[in-house]
């Protein structure tokens, strides 16, 4: 099931007929025409994507270092206040919290403390929690710094994602190596929290910037057939960061230590400015001629590729449109899109749900728990979630993939709210210890599945917009699809901010959204094995193909819609029709009306 991509009114596809203007087509064909040219996915693309690899393990380090910088700990009064007999545990504490035996000052008697005991399971010794004392009630602040990263990532992925398409892609890279290796190394002599937690967003800004460009830029040099797996080998060595983020700390000890020991790597980074040249599909899409033009030779001369002989006529088509203007793009232009917007905000619902439900079914399986055996478990699902992506996708597509994700992690939510219940209520009534066990490892069972599949949905939405989303505005289609992503993890310190409270009807919501993410995907066009759209109208082009096969025939002819769609007023339409907009008799609103 293969997009359509329309493209002339005289040579008309499957699923329908919208024609591009004449200039430079063969100068978009980027996939099907110049990366071949130039050798395809030769030498200099495969040392540059491996490239992009190797900043993975760095993003991850910070990625998943709030775990141990911000790791609550073991702890116990060993001098209380006046009015405290002896110490006391966390679990103490939590358990005069939840009965309401509070003190007149609104904290629990065990906080009344004037030295602490603290023990971390992280590896590290000290960290910010230990340092600030931040339990009882300064425990917010944990969250609050957790927050921080977030919402930086956030702003992050906005921001630098239209300026990505604005200025390129190797600015906005390099601009966010430099201020990360600043902000990052600011945050280990950070002088209290409320400085820890605003470096800590500055820091989020950048890091986000850096996974943004390198995301792009690895898609933008593959071909078709190469851009899935490259993708996944970068999720992989990530997760292969997140695996070694504990031998580290227990070799750091201290978080200051630990801390600079993750940023500094990035100055590796720096050279980058002279090895990794700007994006080849976003100078000719933007028409930065000239620039392309020099950046096509030196792919030639690394590939072996002699451009003396150019069957195609791709240079003498570049040399005739050097005098041309650069033009630059904004994501906001998907407002103006018919069909390119909706396939966006089908990707962001499906990027927000992922994240978000996948705390729910972390929780279930951690309950509180921060031992290594539970970390490890989480990188191990994710591992085997990217593993079984690639047999999933190579034989459903990315539709058929993200379809058959989303619907299991609905049916593991749904199973978990409801089976568990009637578990209870109607079976085993007699035998609660019985009972209580069946609940807990069909929870754990329940969660398993639904972390491993929506980390399968949350992977494979970010890639999907890579692909549907066209060149000139990628870079802030995919940050809007992974600040989605970012509000979706920002349920984990919301939830545990406000001490758990509405987190059954949080997972109705989630579960909810998941059934509604399985309605709009079947909308998506298919992009495995396809072009990616260069411009706007290409991205505008792709429709998908129905998925029953006599779907096509009970569609509604373009004039029985007339009256409700006014498809003919769109610009795409009007520039395709500039006359009276007449279109073929068989022409459908998906397409062209198969016999």
């Amino acid at each position: 099931m293969d997009a359509v991509r329309l493209d002339a009114l005289n040579a008309p596809a499957e699923n329908g007929t919208v024609s591009q203007p004449e200039p430079n087509t063969r100068l978009w064909q980027v996939d099907s025409v110049v990366l071949p040219f130039l050798g395809g996915f030769g030498r200099y693309q495969r040392r540059l994507v491996a490239l992009t690899w190797i900043p993975a393990f760095l993003i991850s380090f910070i990625q998943f270092s709030d775990y141990f910088l911000l790791g609550q700990p073991d702890w116990k009064c060993v001098n209380p206040d006046q009015g405290n007999g002896t110490g006391s545990d966390r679990d103490l504490l939590v358990d005069f919290l939840g009965n309401g035996t509070e003190t007149e000052n609104g904290h629990g008697t065990t906080c009344m403390c004037s030295e602490w005991r603290f023990e971390l399971q992280s590896g590290l010794q000290q960290n910010v929690v230990t340092k600030w004392t931040l339990v009882c009630d300064g425990e917010w602040k944990v969250h609050i710094a957790k927050f921080s990263l977030l919402v930086g990532s956030i702003f992050g992925y906005l921001l630098m994602g239209a300026m990505a398409d604005w200025l390129g892609r190797i600015p906005v890279l390099l601009v966010s190596v430099l201020s990360v290796l600043v902000f990052g190394l600011a945050v280990a002599f950070s002088v209290d929290m409320a400085v820890f937690s605003t470096l800590r967003f500055f820091e989020g800004f950048c890091l986000a910037a850096i996974r943004l460009s390198l995301y792009v830029l690895r898609i933008e040099l593959c071909l078709p057939n190469w851009r899935f797996s490259m993708t996944m080998i970068a999720s992989l060595i990530i997760v292969g960061g997140q695996l070694l983020m504990p031998g580290l700390a227990a070799l750091c000890r201290d978080w200051q230590i630990f801390q600079i020991i993750i940023i500094a790597p990035f100055v590796l980074m720096l050279p980058y400015v002279w090895m990794f040249p700007e994006s080849l599909r976003w100078l000719l899409a933007t028409q930065h001629y000239q620039r392309a033009k020099q950046q096509m030779y030196r792919i030639a001369h690394s590939n072996c590729v002699d451009m003396a002989a150019d069957p195609s006529g791709i240079l003498l088509e570049l040399e005739v449109e050097l005098q041309q203007k650069p033009k630059t793009f904004c994501v906001t232009q998907l407002s103006s899109t018919r069909n390119l917007w909706k396939n966006t905000v089908v990707l962001c619902v499906n990027s927000l749900t992922g994240y978000g439900i996948h705390h729910c079914f972390a929780r279930s399986v951690l309950e509180g728990s921060a031992t290594h055996l539970h970390y490890y478990a989480l990188a191990a699902i994710a591992i085997a979630s990217c593993m079984v992506l690639f047999p999933v996708v190579g034989g459903f597509g990315r539709r058929g993939g993200l379809l058959t994700f989303m619907i299991i992690t609905a049916l593991a939510s749904l199973l978990q709210l409801g089976l568990l219940n009637l578990i209870g209520k109607y079976s085993l009534r007699h035998d609660e210890v019985l009972r209580d066990t069946l609940n807990r490892r069909f929870s754990y069972a329940f969660s398993i599945i639904g972390m491993f599949s929506s980390h399968a949905v949350s992977t494979l939405s970010i890639f999907y917009c890579a692909e549907i989303t066209p060149t000139v505005i990628r870079g802030g289609g995919v940050g809007l699809v992974l600040a989605s992503a970012g509000f979706g993890m920002l349920t984990a310190p919301l939830m545990e901010l406000h001490n758990q409270k509405g987190f059954f009807l949080h997972h109705v919501i989630l579960t909810c959204c998941t059934l509604l993410c399985i309605i709009c995907i079947p909308l998506l066009p298919e992009t495995a094995g396809q072009p990616l759209p260069e411009t706007i109208a290409e991205g505008e082009g792709l429709l998908r193909r129905p998925i029953l096969p006599g779907e096509q025939h009970h569609l509604l002819a373009r004039t029985e819609v007339r009256e409700y769609s006014r498809v003919q007023d769109t610009p795409l339409h009007q520039a395709v029709n500039p006359g009276n907009g007449l279109v073929p008799s068989n022409s459908t609103a998906n397409g062209v009306r198969s016999s």
